[in-house]
């Protein structure tokens, strides 16, 4: 071979790691240093703050506290009543979308005229921003006297319903609700898109009607997805406040105060940062518990 033949590049061996695999640690380090910053910092100084007398409007009162906004928050009635809003707000939200994407994730999988932009408009309202929607809800649908609803009532000599002051927790879930069934609609649709054409032919062919096959069939079809929206859904809804500062500021009274209103008017209003960094921690271990009971449920519905 001639001398000035190139020679063949000579491929450097990958570092090994423990095992004698690959070592990605320096290609992951970077971002789990960053999401342990961005999440442990304010976990950090909430339950620091938790434990300190910390009112902006009187900068003079500080100091350790101990458990003293915990035990004031534990007391105070206004705390039950906003978990018990809380639980009513997401349960209602849940069976809502979940039998209202069920309906029609099952009328959609059939074919008809205008499908494609029918499902389009049925996913619309999940890229509309909460205070968006809750600003049209209110100021162009729900409003009592330029509101369409309104109108409607009026075309027919129907009384019209003060729907936030009347039924505000109520119109609140109507809102989300409709936030949240294309979510829904979405992940049952996609269940149903898996479903065995030769099950539904089968079904036909023993003169199973549209309802029979819906609730023994698709439904029992359905079930690992619904599991799952439950879980995804719970997590997100227990975080609601767009919508209840836009349209109701937690009242008529407490009536629409959840337990992250509650902890922005201690925060915000009341600017008293001890006490709503205790109803912080309290929302965390909270959510942390539903968060696990949401997971090792989904697991088992997989393992199934």
């Amino acid at each position: 071979m001639s001398s000035t033949a190139l020679a063949t590049p000579r491929m450097r061996p990958a570092k090994k790691g423990l095992g004698g695999r690959v070592n990605t640690l320096p290609l992951v380090a970077p971002s789990v240093v960053l999401l342990l910053v961005f999440s442990l910092v304010p976990l950090a100084m909430t339950l620091w703050f938790s434990f300190r007398r910390y009112n902006l409007l009187n900068p003079a009162i500080h100091g350790f506290a101990g458990i003293a906004n915990y035990k004031y928050l534990l007391l105070d009635p206004g705390l039950y009543q906003s978990l018990l809003i809380s639980v009513l707000l997401v349960g209602e939200v849940l069976i809502l979308t979940i039998c209202l994407g069920a309906v029609l994730a099952a009328l959609f999988e059939h074919p008809f005229w205008g499908r494609g932009v029918a499902r389009v408009l049925m996913i619309a309202p999940f890229f509309v921003m909460p205070t968006v929607s809750a600003l049209i809800w209110k100021n162009l649908l729900m409003h009592p006297v330029n509101g369409l609803i309104a109108w409607i009532c009026r075309s027919l000599g129907l009384p019209v319903i003060d729907f936030f002051g009347n039924w505000p927790l109520s119109s609140i879930v109507i809102i989300v609700a409709w936030q949240w069934l294309p979510f829904a609609f979405l992940i049952l649709l996609t269940a149903l898109q898996s479903l065995d054409e030769s099950t539904l032919e089968a079904a036909r062919l023993d003169g199973a009607g549209p309802i029979s096959t819906f609730f023994y069939i698709q439904v029992p079809h359905m079930s690992r997805s619904i599991t799952v929206v439950v879980m995804m859904e719970t997590i997100f809804l227990l975080g609601i406040f767009a919508e209840i500062y836009v349209t109701t500021s937690g009242g008529p009274g407490v009536a629409t105060t959840n337990l992250t209103f509650l902890i922005y008017q201690r925060a915000l209003l009341a600017f008293n940062v001890g006490s709503a960094s205790a109803a912080g921690v309290i929302a965390i271990i909270l959510a942390n518990i539903m968060a696990a009971f949401l997971v090792r449920t989904v697991a088992s519905r997989l393992d199934v």
